[in-house]
């Protein structure tokens, strides 16, 4: 089973308090999560990577606990070993590409050299076509750009499964149709699994083998 998530999670806020319920049990490698703005999409992702700790409930992916509160089980981000993309990159503005993809190999908070050319750095770099852009920081990248980074760090630590907020949402149509078509090749190519979340019905088209519908907190496959 590539995913089986089953948690809930009450979390306060201005005049009400909102209920997350997530209930997912699916096989498929490519997973796409359609719903509104604000229906709690971001929130169940980050559960599933350890940012987020649910009331109770359990999150296993791929056969692997990583979080079942009647277990006493939580590991940290880190050991879940998932490649998480943020919606804006989360690139770190002080580090050029090279770095910042090395930054998937680290254990600590110890800057990768602005030179070091390790081979898995110098694999990603052209695997996603940067290496003219390796020495350059996120400020000078295009947006399509920036997105190849950040999946170039969340790919080379590779992880057990492949989360993603947003991916195409900051992209003008015409990229966003590219990188979907880039996203999906390189998911075949690598056949890792992988979760999308998104509002817009293409992304679902494209890349969703199966698509669940979210809704005020609440999912249920």
């Amino acid at each position: 089973m590539n995913f089986e998530v089953a948690f809930h999670k009450t979390l306060p806020g201005a005049g009400r308090r909102f209920a997350l319920q997530v209930g997912i049990r699916s096989d498929a490698a490519r997973l796409v999560i359609l719903g509104p703005s604000g229906a709690g999409k971001s929130l169940t992702l980050k559960a599933m990577a350890g940012l987020l700790r649910p009331d109770a409930g359990l999150v296993r992916l791929g056969g692997q606990t990583l979080f079942d509160s009647a277990a006493n089980l939580d590991l940290a981000p880190r050991k879940r070993r998932l490649g998480y993309v943020f919606q804006d990159y989360a690139l770190f503005p002080h580090l050029n590409v090279r770095q910042n993809i090395g930054f998937g190999l680290r254990r600590g908070w110890l800057n990768p050299h602005p030179r070091n050319e390790m081979d898995e750095v110098e694999y990603w770099l052209d695997c996603f076509r940067l290496r003219a852009v390796a020495g350059e920081l996120p400020a000078h990248l295009s947006g399509g750009q920036r997105q190849r980074v950040a999946l170039a760090r969340a790919l080379i630590a590779r992880p057990r499964a492949l989360l993603l907020d947003e991916p195409f949402a900051a992209l003008d149509a015409d990229l966003r149709e590219h990188m979907r078509s880039e996203l999906d090749a390189l998911q075949r190519r690598l056949a890792i699994p992988l979760l999308l979340i998104s509002h817009d019905a293409r992304d679902a088209e494209v890349l969703g083998e199966q698509v669940l519908c979210m809704r005020d907190g609440v999912l249920a496959a």
